[in-house]
């Protein structure tokens, strides 16, 4: 795998393999739900928790505390009156009061982000999961910080889009502008970083760089229909994929264009969006990346030495997701080499039985006239031109501040104790259980049912 752009050892680790790690884990997204049959399913963020844990991981990385934004901290981007629908808003008050339903429809919500159970309690708590690990990073305690259940990029200032209700993203990178001059912004979800984009159109401290599926077919365009290469200006880059763009292609875009971002932009820190309806089989993607493949796009950004910040995002079919993002934590910590491919026991592997419980899941041979096509022609020479014509390393208007915030929390970021995997995963509990009687009756020679 290619380890990136330097390679070079972090500051603060002997070499280039070890890196400063924070997580953040709440463990409350394993019973939110959307609908019983949406096709975003937040309980996919506690699969992948559950196989991190199962695989050793949670012990290497520094665990951040579960503490909600506030409703001030999500003000600081979205409306006041967006804000104080999503604190109101239940099921029964959508359904059942009409002026409420159509004011909540005019903020995007009713459909694709429906109003459910404890909506403003999910919305607080990936939010302060992408806060918490911004300030890690900020505070100088972390190379790496890791909050899975964040990544909604589709919000906007006062309105919900694509599953997406408060933009964790934009908090966070403002977070981090109050101590990094630059910050470059990558989105490797399937759909278009639209809600991020929009947010930092008039800044030249935030670059915007988004690879996604773009077109028409079968006679629909890909939501959110925008992210052509002429779409935005200044620092807010697209790159439109075809429709089953490969680990090749991908990477045959990615690696050049987020090498020349880097070159023209100089950030002082990395946020990336790991949306996993880029992998193939995803239910909406409609791409072909390999957890490796996807994976890679990781790697290559640590390579550069800079404070990341690694999101989750979109992601449909939950076993591939749960895979992924646990091979990406291996990444982040330098250990995807050592990562076993077989999943583990650990009371959510049924659902990995049609990859035949494997974390590398077999992706489906390329068509012959796929094989032979370049992905998305003249797309690449294109970006390449546009971040040619930019301004090398915008010089901004600014004073250092440490986030006062962040300052204010200092140790209380993380947990002395963090709690272990069975306090928080009632599927580890259950397993547990479930061998611990295997071993008994196999002690006492009783044969198990």
């Amino acid at each position: 795998m290619d380890t990136g752009g330097n390679s070079l050892p972090s500051p603060s680790c002997a070499d280039d393999k070890k890196r400063r790690v924070s997580y953040y884990y709440d463990p409350g997204i394993a019973h939110v739900k959307f609908s019983d049959d949406h096709v975003m399913v937040p309980a996919r963020v506690a699969m992948a928790h559950s196989l991190v844990g199962a695989h050793g991981m949670l012990g290497d990385m520094r665990r951040l505390r579960t503490r909600p934004a506030t409703e001030a901290e999500i003000r600081r981007f979205h409306s006041s009156e967006y804000v104080g629908l999503l604190r109101e808003l239940t099921p029964e008050g959508y359904a059942d009061d009409g002026p409420l339903q159509k004011k909540a429809r005019r903020h995007g919500v009713g459909d694709d982000c429906p109003a459910f159970d404890r909506l403003w309690e999910y919305c607080r708590s990936y939010a302060g999961g992408s806060l918490a690990a911004a300030r890690a990073l900020v505070g100088g305690d972390s190379d790496i910080a890791i909050n899975w259940s964040g990544g909604m990029h589709h919000a906007c200032q006062d309105m919900a889009s694509g599953f997406c209700y408060v933009n964790d993203i934009v908090l966070a990178v403002n977070e981090l502008l109050g101590r990094f001059q630059r910050v470059i912004y990558v989105d490797i979800d399937a759909h278009h970083g639209d809600g991020v984009e929009k947010a930092f159109a008039e800044s030249n401290r935030v670059m915007t760089l988004s690879f996604h599926r773009y077109g028409i077919r079968n006679g629909q365009a890909f939501f959110p229909g925008t992210g052509a290469v002429g779409d935005g200006d200044s620092y807010r880059v697209n790159v439109p994929l075809d429709y089953g763009v490969r680990d090749e292609g991908y990477h045959a875009m990615f690696k050049p264009i987020v090498t020349k971002a880097m070159e023209v932009f100089r950030p002082e820190a990395i946020v990336l969006q790991c949306g996993a309806d880029s992998l193939s089989g995803d239910r909406l993607g409609g791409m072909e990346l390999s957890v490796r493949g996807h994976g890679e796009c990781v790697s290559f950004l640590r390579g550069f030495n800079l404070p990341l910040l690694l999101l989750g995002g979109g992601g449909y079919t939950i076993n591939h997701v749960a895979s992924t993002w646990c091979y990406e934590t291996a990444v982040a910590l330098g250990k995807e080499r050592e990562l076993p491919d077989e999943i583990p026991r650990h009371g959510y592997e049924d659902f990995y039985l049609n990859q035949g419980y494997k974390l590398h899941y077999k992706i489906p041979p390329a068509p012959a006239k796929k094989k032979c096509r370049n992905a998305a022609p003249g797309t690449m020479q294109q970006v390449l031109e546009r971040l040619s014509g930019l301004e090398l390393a915008p010089s901004v208007q600014f004073h250092e501040r440490r986030s006062s915030s962040a300052a204010a929390a200092g140790d209380d970021l993380y947990y002395e104790h963090p709690p272990s995997l069975e306090d928080e995963d009632s599927a580890q509990r259950l397993h547990r259980l479930i061998m611990d009687k295997s071993r008994a009756r196999t002690l006492d020679g009783t044969p198990d049912p």
